[in-house]
């Protein structure tokens, strides 16, 4: 399933990327985060590890 990042509520701590195994979430130039579709595996641990719930996996 894919991840998908909700701008309105991503605050840009960058748990997210520090949780990707893969380095697949990075901050745009907003300072919010942003999925690599292309490098994305979808196993959800920036999910798990997004203290805001601003990432969903559906």
């Amino acid at each position: 399933m894919p991840v998908t990042v909700n701008k309105d509520l991503c605050i840009g701590c960058g748990a997210c990327l520090d949780g990707c195994p893969v380095g697949a979430l990075e901050l745009d130039e907003n300072g919010l985060a942003e999925v690599n579709e292309d490098a994305c595996i979808d196993c959800g641990a920036c999910v798990a590890d997004c203290p805001v719930q601003a990432i969903s996996q559906e």
